[in-house]
């Protein structure tokens, strides 16, 4: 292939374990790769309000050979299955047969408490094992909370969408977004009236495409346009900035639980990136902020605000910063 078609690419979609993956990507062989631990990961943060798996996982996991480079999502066309290391989930005290049925239950609605609406797929009754379908704005609770009438849970699920693709962009390699995730796209339910789809719930998510939904994507009145605009400021934020392009990825320790933590850098720019995966403010004291190299005044990216790194840095719910010094 390198003789007969010198600019083509492989891409390896390696089904196995986190660490097994790692063993496709290189420069010879695939120099791309789907990073399905990324979004189990994402998924599992945003349920248990706790980053420490994925941080663990991604310190340990991430770094790709020079050359090479992840292809991160937060959803694809087929299921979101729990693609992580066991080692990982018990590093922090969870039982991993128990957590991937608590993550099951949690995103098909079972879960008391929970804001997702999805489906499983290929659930073995004896086990309690599978997987879970359902589109992006599904799983993050912008269908209960427009069901429920409730404006405050609907600011809570447009913060969840923004926070984990803001992350599939600014961490480092391809972002992948699924069509219709871009302008919050619901579940579609009626895939269980047709007789060529009926018991496969990942045409839960594989509607066809909404144009009269994708007109209303300038619209910052409409959930469409909120989602549709926030991720192109973040893409833009991307763009604009040296550190994303082919900058280093480093990750933190934020000393909260709550909080993802990584730093972007190249010889042009260092950025800081931090995410709150709570629906409560949660707050870095100062003391972290200069550990982890902040100085004294820090801009936010995303947001276009100074904020000082003296002082305690208070993230809202489900708040994502960009912090360039």
């Amino acid at each position: 292939v390198s003789i007969a078609a010198p600019a083509m690419v492989f891409k390896s979609e390696a089904i196995v374990h986190p660490d097994e993956v790692r063993e496709y990507i290189s420069v010879d062989e695939c120099p791309l790769s789907y990073n399905p631990q990324v979004m189990a990961l994402l998924w599992d943060a945003l349920a248990t309000r706790d980053v420490r798996v994925l941080q663990r996982a991604m310190q340990s996991r991430f770094a790709v050979p020079s050359g090479c480079a992840w292809v991160n999502y937060v959803r694809c066309h087929d299921d979101i299955g729990w693609a992580f290391a066991n080692d990982d989930v018990e590093a922090v005290g969870f039982d991993p047969r128990i957590h991937r049925h608590f993550l099951t239950r949690f995103f098909t609605g079972r879960f008391d408490g929970s804001f997702a609406r999805g489906a499983p797929f290929q659930e073995d009754p004896v086990t309690g094992d599978a997987r879970v379908s359902g589109t992006c704005a599904s799983l993050t609770g912008v269908e209960r909370a427009l069901e429920d009438g409730d404006g405050r849970e609907l600011e809570l699920a447009i913060g969840r969408i923004l926070l984990i693709h803001g992350i599939i962009i600014m961490i480092g390699g391809i972002p992948l977004i699924y069509l219709g995730d871009e302008i919050a796209t619901l579940n579609d339910y009626a895939y269980d009236q047709d007789a060529e789809k009926v018991g496969d719930s990942r045409w839960l998510h594989r509607g066809a495409f909404d144009w009269e939904r994708a007109e209303q994507r300038r619209d910052m009145e409409t959930v469409p346009g909120r989602i549709y605009q926030g991720l192109l400021r973040l893409l833009q934020v991307r763009i604009h900035n040296h550190a994303f392009a082919r900058g280093d990825t480093e990750l933190l320790d934020t000393g909260n639980r709550h909080v993802f933590g990584f730093l972007r850098s190249s010889e042009q720019s260092t950025v800081f990136v931090l995410g709150n995966f709570s629906e409560h403010a949660q707050g870095l004291e100062a003391r972290r902020l200069r550990q982890m190299g902040m100085r004294k005044t820090m801009v936010d990216l995303f947001a276009g605000q100074t904020i000082v790194a003296t002082q305690e840095l208070v993230l809202g719910p489900y708040q994502l910063m960009a912090l360039a010094r």
